[in-house]
């Protein structure tokens, strides 16, 4: 019955298209919003040649909270969840519609998994700073999936997998946070050393490139049982688990291809993934 309604939601709300690909984002620095890099230009590339989705979820690690929740207002507000950074970035607006009728679909795909229909939260820095790229006209409605905390990395992998038919409703999902991520640790002073990396980073990414690349992801699943590196270059997962949802989208015979894939600041990697 679940599924049939969820069906029912789908086939009334969005028409069916060609299977939409799906994205992991090395978001990065929020002031990759408003400044001009080899990173920005990757976002928009990635998507030059899709056709314009009828709609954008993203798992975005900064919604890290308790069960899970899907935003299902009509206008999401644009939120500004960071500090020290210059005024004309906390003036960036992205007035993206909302979608009511894909958060209640989305819910309902999810099932037996509780998702909450949330109408406070928004668009954080995750979503906006890398969509505002690809639609700088704000004119494809975006929902956001919060990522439950209180969960392993084996269901959030599992838990994307039932989003599958989203992808044939002109449904564009994707990830947004960084694999790399360890802001303790960032070297400030070579901030802008080109594709500059701590040697555990490099290790580390060069360890789940080789994952990635030949479709071996237990590893990734149990990451927090991968020795030193992976523990220094994911000391919490909130910005590591959107990668995992991306995975869990993978079908049989779909290509899996990196973009953006450099080193910034010696402890984060701006490595981002299509599969299609």
């Amino acid at each position: 019955m679940t599924d049939l309604k969820a069906l029912h939601h789908l086939s009334q709300n969005f028409p069916n298209t060609d299977k939409m690909p799906v994205f992991f984002f090395g978001h990065g620095s929020p002031m990759n919003a408003i400044e001009e890099n080899e990173f920005v230009q990757g976002f928009r590339n990635s998507v030059a040649s899709l056709t314009k989705p009828t709609a954008i979820l993203c798992i975005s690690a900064h919604w890290f909270t308790k069960g899970t929740k899907v935003t299902a207002m009509k206008m999401p507000q644009t939120i500004h969840d960071f500090g020290g950074f210059p005024k004309e970035l906390f003036d960036v607006q992205y007035p993206a519609p909302g979608s009511p009728e894909l958060a209640t679909t989305t819910k309902e795909l999810l099932l037996p998994t509780e998702v909450l229909l949330d109408e406070e939260w928004g668009l954080d820095h995750g979503t906006w700073s890398v969509v505002k790229h690809l639609y700088p006209q704000a004119d494809v409605p975006v929902i956001q999936l919060s990522i439950d905390y209180s969960k392993p990395a084996e269901f959030h992998y599992r838990l994307a997998n039932q989003l599958q038919s989203l992808r044939y409703k002109g449904v564009l999902i994707i990830g947004s946070g960084n694999i790399v991520h360890n802001l303790r640790l960032v070297d400030f002073h070579n901030f802008n050393k080109p594709d500059y990396g701590y040697d555990w980073a490099i290790e580390a990414r060069d360890t789940i490139n080789t994952y990635l690349k030949n479709g071996d992801y237990q590893p990734l699943l149990d990451y927090d049982r991968q020795g030193k590196a992976f523990d220094l270059a994911i000391p919490s997962p909130d910005h590591y688990l959107p990668l995992l949802y991306v995975l869990g989208l993978q079908q049989k015979g779909e290509t899996l291809s990196l973009f953006n894939d450099k080193m910034v600041a010696g402890s984060l990697s701006m490595t981002s993934v299509k599969i299609s």
